[in-house]
């Protein structure tokens, strides 16, 4: 029997893959070698990433200058759901970047994550195919980086990373699906909801992956969890809840319905400090 390969040169490769076929392609190879016992966590320099490897387009603009456009037409419903796979794509990033980046967690960490890049993965490619149906294919619209931003500013701490990225960015993607399938129903486009439907599911278990770790972790360091997560939002201005919460989806993600209430309450207070404040300045 062959030894092992190092597992972290492979984890980078995929990272700063910059081919949207291949990139897919490696990040569930690794996940199949990894589980068949094919690495051993060793090898490759640990460094700050600004940016993961990724195709010359999309064009990435500021998050409020991706156009936004009705789904009455194939353009339309394409551009949302290239906006996903665009989401999709950098996911896979940011699951990788984690089982690379915090080497100092257990093997059961690295198998979550690699899972979770392989499934996102494949998500990435089932909004391709419907892209494709559509007659578009990504890169043909802009994209902004708002997840990889995060991922940046997380780098640093494991915790934080967990906290800030599936419990916040990733946790909002909850939220945001049922009503985007609920519009395309209403214009006929089935097929695409059924491969939301497919995501969402699978997107549940990522959250509940972050939760987890999150709760350990905060145990490890003798942290209470919700003040610890409320702390690092004031920390980090960001923002909770946009439009209706998927309270059913962030209970099996692991959420609890005080931690829900609180969310819901802390959001209101920000929105009404914001508001005040700038009242103020007006006056």
């Amino acid at each position: 029997m062959s030894d092992p390969l190092s597992l972290y040169p492979a984890i980078e490769a995929a990272l700063m893959c910059d081919c949207i076929v291949a990139k897919p392609a490696q990040a569930q190879a690794l996940y199949r070698q990894w589980l068949a016992g094919g690495y051993a966590r060793a090898g490759g320099a640990l460094y700050p990433v600004p940016a993961p490897g990724r195709p010359a387009r999309p064009l990435l603009v500021a998050a409020t200058d991706v156009p936004r456009r009705g789904l009455g037409s194939a353009e339309g419903r394409a551009a949302l759901l290239h906006a996903i796979a665009h989401i999709e794509f950098n996911a896979i990033n940011l699951a990788l970047d984690a089982a690379w980046r915090f080497r100092a967690m257990p093997d059961a960490f690295v198998d979550d994550w690699l899972r979770v890049a392989a499934e996102e993965a494949q998500h990435f490619l089932l909004l391709q195919q419907r892209l494709a149906a559509l007659g578009y294919a990504y890169g043909d619209f802009p994209a902004h980086n708002t997840l990889w931003d995060m991922a940046v500013q997380t780098g640093h701490d494991v915790l934080t990373r967990m906290a800030l990225v599936p419990r916040v960015m990733e946790a909002r993607g909850l939220d945001a699906v049922p009503p985007i399938q609920r519009r395309l129903a209403i214009v006929g486009d089935h097929d695409s909801a059924a491969v939301l439907a497919t995501i969402l599911q699978e997107e549940v278990g990522h959250v509940r992956i972050g939760n987890y770790w999150f709760t350990t972790l905060c145990d490890a360091r003798g942290l209470d969890p919700l003040e610890t997560f409320r702390s690092l939002l004031g920390q980090y201005q960001v923002a909770l809840l946009r439009g209706e919460m998927n309270r059913s989806a962030r209970l099996a993600a692991g959420f609890t319905e005080f931690e829900l209430s609180m969310l819901e309450d802390f959001s209101v207070t920000r929105q009404r400090t914001v508001t005040r404040s700038k009242h103020e300045q007006a006056v």
